[in-house]
């Protein structure tokens, strides 16, 4: 897929970390460099590369019935993120609906505005509500380089 694929890392998996690199995370959770190498767990004893996998960032399940409640506490933003050498800088999470794990300070996600616990709603216009987020991740790993987002944000009360 070339150098544009930062949600997945390469199949290499190197021990120890790299220096002042900068990390990303992937669709499926794992920690990498800049260059797509995977990074372990530091303290593990065993042979084995252990990855890094966040629990969700959402306080609470939030269903798509609740997003889409009119007068409900969130509102629609539309982002159009354009994809450097390494991706887009953001992770994709969670099961009807998806939403925000992780955003790259300084990335692409982060210079359009995308903020981590935002609800995805539709990708380049084909509605997301209803699929996990390895379709999600799919979608926008096979779509263009320059990806348009909605979003629902809960609103501040």
């Amino acid at each position: 897929m070339g150098p544009r694929t930062a949600v997945a890392p390469s199949k290499e998996v190197k021990r120890g970390g790299q220096g002042g690199a900068r990390l990303r995370s992937s669709s499926d959770g794992s920690r990498y460099s800049r260059r797509g190498v995977a990074l372990t767990n530091n303290n593990s004893s065993s042979s084995s590369p252990v990855l890094f996998n966040p629990k969700s960032v959402l306080k609470r399940p939030v269903s798509t019935e609740e997003l889409q409640r009119p007068g409900g506490p969130y509102i629609k933003k539309t982002f159009t993120i354009v994809g450097d050498a390494v991706g887009w800088g953001f992770v994709v999470r969670g099961n009807m609906p998806c939403h925000i794990q992780a955003v790259e300070p300084c990335g692409p996600a982060d210079a359009a505005g995308m903020k981590v616990c935002q609800f995805v709603v539709s990708v380049n216009g084909i509605n997301v509500l209803h699929l996990d987020y390895r379709t999600v991740s799919h979608l926008i790993l096979t779509g263009p380089r320059t990806v348009v987002m909605e979003v629902m944000e809960e609103t501040e009360n």
